[in-house]
């Protein structure tokens, strides 16, 4: 394991694709967005149908929500089962054993999983329409997008995942998420274990993430085969992605690498603590990502069978018990780590008091060990998705029927 001061970064060239035109290039972009699928999961989107006005506009208001006394955000706490509201430094990533240092508000289209949610508009006035809007925005983009990956797995209906993604049926678990990563102080030592985002794949079908120029941060480690669970395997060369006005980071989850039967790859990334302040940006770092999220009971099996079917909710489910478990899995890893050190401080200690020989005892200047533990970063490893065993593990659980 190493820590993210550690890793390596290569150049590599991030597939850019431009929507310009879309109904006349459908089939050259096609090509594009499938190649991109297929190698790194990761790709920047140009010339999008998504006006740049409307991000502004979106941005502005999630910097007047996140402006908001923690007391008026916290009025629209974060609910787990409806995966909608504010948190605030609670989102533990499996790859590190700590939380996240950011805070973000994740809204849904549903009414359902919105009730109570919303801020209200004596708080902020005209929020929700601004943020619906917005969100409808990025879901017409996103069927543009979901056709071409069908048509690209060679699907006899074009929109099978348009249709798994009706945002009209109560069950849509698509979700905005706007993001604030706190401020560091350059000249302040990163305290152990601070991470802004430890590397993750997210588990929906395909993200859409805007960020502001000048806030980086974003790096990715493409390839899902090139890592084991959530540690470092063959691959731990890092990427920068730098934000740019126009540009949309577009990448894989693991519920379309699922559906396209591992065809396409979901992208590792994360956004990285800054550490350097020659290279690093420690301001305020803002984002938007939009994650595509099928309905709960829509179907999901690629073309060759290769895993169980499933439903959407259940697939949710079986993500979540996967970092639960993982999570947990690297925070007793760390803890052996801790007990480990301790007892080669004690061991150190106990050897350091051990009496010399008589015959060199009156030229002895004896005095106690008396060193301390070097906590340092935990480690930044990366998540990968071995669907294979979590789907055996989801065959045994339908039959005992002990689904979440």
């Amino acid at each position: 394991m190493s820590s993210e001061c550690d890793v390596k970064y290569v150049d590599r060239v991030i597939p850019r694709i431009s929507l310009r035109d879309f109904d006349a290039r459908v089939d050259e972009i096609t090509a594009e967005l499938v190649a991109a699928a297929e190698s790194y999961g990761i790709f920047v989107l140009t010339d999008h149908p998504v006006p740049q006005s409307a991000i502004d506009a979106q941005f502005a208001a999630g910097r007047r929500f996140f402006d908001l006394a923690d007391s008026v955000k916290d009025k629209t706490p974060f609910v787990t089962s409806a995966n909608a509201g504010w948190e605030k430094n609670s989102q533990a990533r499996p790859s590190t054993g700590c939380v996240d240092r950011n805070e973000s508000y994740q809204m849904q289209f549903s009414d359902e999983h919105m009730a109570g949610r919303w801020v209200a508009d004596d708080d902020l006035p005209g929020f929700r329409n601004q943020s619906l809007a917005f969100m409808h925005a990025c879901h017409s983009l996103s069927t543009k997008l979901m056709m071409c990956l069908a048509r690209g797995l060679g699907l006899d209906d074009d929109q099978t995942f348009v249709n798994a993604h009706d945002i009209t049926k109560p069950d849509i678990q698509t979700v905005l998420r706007a993001l604030h990563y706190f401020a560091r102080d350059a000249a302040a030592p990163t305290p152990a274990r601070y991470c802004r985002a430890g590397p993750h794949a997210d588990w929906s079908f395909l993200t859409l993430l805007f960020q502001r120029p000048g806030q980086g941060g974003l790096e990715m480690c493409p390839g899902r085969d090139a890592v084991t669970d959530f540690g470092h395997g063959q691959g731990d060369d890092w990427t920068k992605i730098k934000p740019a006005e126009g540009e949309i980071v577009c990448n894989i989850g693991d519920l379309l690498m699922f559906w396209s039967d591992d065809r396409f790859k979901s992208a590792l990334h994360r956004v990285r603590t800054p550490t350097d302040p020659a290279v690093d940006y420690y301001g305020d770092r803002y984002s938007l990502a939009f994650f595509n999220q099928p309905n709960s009971d829509c179907v999901v099996q690629g073309p060759k069978h290769k895993y169980p079917r499933v439903t959407g909710r259940e697939f949710t489910q079986l993500a979540m018990k996967r970092n639960f478990a993982q999570l947990r899995r690297e925070q007793e890893r760390q803890e052996r780590q801790e007990q480990e050190q301790e007892r080669g401080i004690q061991k150190e200690r106990q050897s350091a008091m051990i009496v010399p020989p008589v015959e060199f005892q009156a030229a002895t200047s004896f005095s106690p060990y008396t060193g301390s533990m070097d906590a340092g970063d935990s480690a930044a490893a990366s998540a990968a998705f071995s669907m294979a065993a979590c789907m055996a593990s989801a065959s045994a659980s339908a039959m005992t029927a002990s689904m979440m």
